[in-house]
């Protein structure tokens, strides 16, 4: 447990913040286009998947926060 503050924790929620900004906007800007002509099931699933696919780099990122190392 750290026992000093340290500056890895608010840039890390602002980059976190900006990557999951700059991700929504690539999502909506282009996925519509590709599946928008699918059935509406079909839609639900692909953006159920694409809303679930950002947290899978968020572990090794909150650890990074907390700890300084990636692993």
């Amino acid at each position: 447990m750290r026992t000093e503050p340290t500056l890895r924790i608010p840039f890390g929620i602002l980059g976190l913040c900006a990557a999951l900004t700059v991700y929504a906007v690539v999502i909506a800007r282009y996925v519509p286009e590709l599946i928008g002509g699918w059935h509406g099931a079909f839609q639900t699933v692909v953006y159920l998947i694409l809303g679930i696919i950002w947290l899978l780099p968020l572990r090794r990122f909150l650890i990074w926060m907390e700890t300084g190392r990636w692993g």
